[in-house]
């Protein structure tokens, strides 16, 4: 597979078809972000019993706007002690890899320009998955850099706590989007969406992959975006303001910047991954693609506000038993009874039930497999909890001892 625009060759016309589709898509993800701050703030007002931003423009849609004007006035400002070039480029490395990863969003089906026909989507590439999660990885960088290159304590104890946060789920993001490439059978993103055309609901992925894939996966990527409840590195009252406590002005605008385009761009990720991206009923016979996708997507930006709105932050040790304890170990065993269930068919049965049981041998044998090291899994997990209160105990008794 792969867009259809190049299939005759490159000439100029298809060059300034596909610049008008990069500018586009910039536009798109910039105005997204706009729109989603503002989605926010009033939907957070909405749910807290509140008026929110109203003064600003028409009921105050404006006021991200006007945000974002005054910022660009404000004075910048480089720490003394600061790596100047590394610390004017950290918030590129957080910004660039948002907009390569919405590139492969299929937003629609295709469309023709001048004789030309390409797909709504600016990138298709066959390792589009691996792609996404190579841009993934790259913006933790950009947050270690940040920390580091401000040249203070807080900011590189908030740099060091992120990159561990991050690092921890992108184990979990992996996992889980190996089993949608397992039963989607593709690399490419228009793949996935079309091997969830059909039936609407019934053939999306996350049906497909038993629901619990796209849970571990939800979990994983809104603590890979540190959104609440897993916003530990801005907690102002521990780290004073995280890894992007030194900026200001336009480069504090590009880190603000990259955390809302990153949860528009997720989100729709989701929504390709998970609930067939722009695929959905026609309506009078005419495809509505993008409309759907929209209409997803801002059903799980909602989602994600009603969270920030409703549940409170975790402690670090808890995220980090979290991910390492309950979700890689869940999100490997998924894969292993996804990839058990994948396997063809090899019984020659004319008993049905037979059949169902041997063509699904290797599914049944790896939910087993799951069971049984959950509960070894589990054992060891309450035998270093009580090793670690027996520890404390002791080391109190100690102590006490002492002070006699």
């Amino acid at each position: 597979m792969g867009d259809p625009l190049f299939n005759n060759g490159l000439n100029l016309a298809v060059w300034l078809i596909l610049i008008v589709k990069v500018v586009i898509v910039f536009a798109i993800v910039l105005l997204s972000v706009l729109f989603m701050v503002m989605y926010e703030r009033k939907a957070v007002a909405w749910l807290g019993v509140r008026y929110g931003p109203n003064r600003a423009g028409p009921n105050g849609w404006l006021q991200s706007l006007a945000d974002g004007t005054k910022l660009l006035f404000k004075e910048a400002f480089i720490p003394r002690a600061a790596d100047k070039v590394i610390f004017r480029i950290a918030p590129y490395l957080m910004l660039v890899p948002v907009f390569l990863a919405f590139s492969i969003v299929p937003l629609g089906g295709t469309i023709t320009i001048a004789h030309h026909t390409t797909r709504l989507q600016l990138a298709d590439p066959p390792w589009g998955i691996l792609f996404l999660l190579m841009t993934s990885g790259v913006a933790v960088y950009g947050v270690m850099l940040a920390g580091w290159a401000s040249g203070s304590k807080y900011p590189l104890l908030g740099a060091v706590r992120a990159t561990a946060q991050m690092v921890s789920y992108e184990a979990v993001l992996g996992l889980t989007t190996a089993t949608v490439v397992l039963v989607s059978r593709s690399l490419h993103t228009s793949a996935i969406v079309a091997a969830q055309h059909g039936g609407f609901l019934y053939r999306w992925n996350v049906f497909h992959t038993l629901l619990i894939p796209f849970g571990l996966f939800a979990i994983a990527i809104t603590a890979e975006m540190t959104r609440p409840p897993f916003d530990l590195v801005e907690a102002e009252e521990e780290l004073s303001g995280g890894y992007n406590l030194e900026y200001s002005s336009v480069d504090f605008a590009w880190f603000y910047l990259a955390e809302y385009a990153a949860l528009v761009t997720n989100s729709a990720i989701i929504a390709t991954l998970w609930f067939g991206g722009p695929d959905g009923p026609r309506i009078a016979g005419h495809s509505i693609g993008p409309a759907w996708f929209t209409i997803k997507l801002l059903i799980i930006l909602y989602i994600y506000v009603w969270v920030r709105a409703t549940l409170p932050r975790l402690r670090y040790d808890q995220l980090m038993d979290l991910g390492w304890k309950r979700l890689i170990p869940g999100a490997l065993a998924m894969l292993m009874i996804v990839a058990g269930f994948q396997v063809a068919p090899t019984s020659t049965s004319k008993s049905a039930i037979v059949r169902g049981l041997v063509d699904r041998e290797w599914g049944l044998l790896a939910i087993g497999v799951s069971l049984l090291l959950f509960v070894l899994l589990m054992r060891a997990i309450d035998v270093g909890h009580s090793a670690s209160d027996f520890d404390a105990a002791y080391d109190s008794n100690l102590t006490t001892e002492a002070d006699k």
